[in-house]
């Protein structure tokens, strides 16, 4: 199914003779969902919430879904699986920032109250699609099978990355905001080329939709019809930047439209909600509907990293309005009143947190050897005279260091 972005307010009557793509879009959509482009297009009138904060199933009529907009509820065995990710996840979080004050991390951008976002997105894709994750995703990078330690060697500063994307199907954590969007664009249209099925989702934040590659890669994206869903999680701040300082839309899913794209938001601290919109998108992705924005609501409960003071731009009680909707507690609630939660399970699961985060512990407590030599060795596959120059001297200072400490040592 293709999407247009041509106003059926005005009736398709009114298409030029060359709109004949346009009107056939139109009528698909209307043959699929009952529905006009533009309801197709824009998000439902309420965001998607299936689970409410205190962890009870909302009723049918105030999930926020709308025809064309249906949402079934992901199965028990989908459910129990993002949930131990998420357990593990927030494990993780609260390790890396443990590990980061002892000096065995040089930096983390804790996703601590965000890990529906990133555990929804790993488990939504299949082994042969791709995820594009930013500086703050990576749990979802381990939910999508990378090992922790080597999730976590870019921000220990050791080297550029410590997976192999193609391996994994996993791009490098980007730092540079939003230069991820054009790698996935990028690798989307590959694939179309290549006559795959293979679906692409770049992760973002909300002060990623300020920049210039946003909206280079949306519109690419629509343009070339391809398979990318743009997942946006809105916590609130670009650092400390609040979005009502960035953006007077009506939400961030509404941008879509003007890319002829459809757009959706969703609770994103509602594990159930979001398996079942990201579920859904990478359907109707890989069935040729071309390219989505999802935006999720949540929230960053700690600092934008530990070089951050968060309480210069916003108040306790908003962190603590947010607790209250944590989204493992919600979804323990939710998980135990089903009966697919038990104390022997929770047990089970907490282990298993634990054992990744003794991992990372012991992983990035090893010292690792340096060579200097790499700045310039992997730059160029053949070095320029500018690099060689600069290695010659770097070799030639080094051995007159290590010269004057032998002296010393006699």
């Amino acid at each position: 199914m293709t999407i247009s972005a041509d106003h059926e307010a005005q009736g398709l009557a009114d298409a030029r003779p060359d709109d004949t793509e346009a009107s056939d879009q139109a009528s698909e959509v209307r043959r699929k969902f009952g529905i006009s482009v533009e309801d197709y297009m824009l998000p439902a009138h309420h965001q998607i919430q299936m689970v409410d904060p205190s962890g009870v199933l909302k009723p049918e009529a105030e999930q926020g879904t709308e025809p064309g907009h249906e949402y079934p509820i992901p199965g028990d065995a989908e459910l129990m699986a993002a949930y131990e990710q998420l357990v593990v996840g927030r494990r993780v979080n609260d390790q890396n920032s443990a590990l980061v004050r002892q000096g065995r991390m040089a930096v983390y951008p804790s996703s601590h109250g965000q890990e529906a976002c990133q555990v929804a997105a790993a488990l939504c894709l299949s082994e042969g699609d791709w995820l594009f994750p930013t500086y703050r995703d990576a749990v979802a990078v381990m939910s999508r099978g990378v090992d922790p330690v080597e999730t976590m060697t870019i921000f220990r500063g050791d080297w550029h990355g410590g997976y192999d994307p193609t391996k994994h199907k996993v791009g490098i954590q980007c730092t540079p905001l939003t230069t991820q969007l054009l790698h996935a664009v990028g690798v989307a249209h590959a694939a179309k080329l290549r006559g795959e099925d293979t679906v692409v989702l770049a992760m973002c934040g909300d002060g990623a939709t300020s920049e210039g590659d946003f909206h280079e890669a949306l519109n690419f994206a629509a343009v070339f019809h391809l398979p990318v869903i743009f997942f946006v999680q809105n916590n609130k701040y670009a650092i400390s930047v609040p979005l009502s300082q960035q953006s007077v839309a009506p939400s961030l899913a509404h941008k879509a439209v003007g890319y002829g794209m459809a757009g959706e938001r969703v609770d994103g601290n509602d594990l159930v909600a979001l398996l079942a919109v990201l579920d859904r998108a990478v359907k109707l992705a890989r069935e040729g509907s071309g390219p989505l924005l999802i935006e999720a609501h949540t929230y960053r409960m700690q600092a934008h990293t530990n070089a951050d003071d968060a309480t210069r731009y916003r108040e306790d009680s908003e962190v603590a309005e947010w607790t209250a909707k944590d989204p493992i507690s919600r979804m323990t609630a939710y998980l135990t009143d089903r009966g697919l939660l038990d104390n022997d399970g929770s047990r089970r699961i907490a282990e298993k947190a634990e054992a990744v985060a003794s991992q990372l512990r012991e992983g990035l407590g090893e010292d690792v050897p340096v060579d200097p030599q790499n700045l310039f060795r992997y730059v160029f596959s053949t070095p320029t005279p500018q690099l060689e120059e600069q290695s010659a001297l770097l070799a030639d200072e080094l051995a007159r260091e290590a010269s004057s400490q032998k002296e010393a040592g006699k």
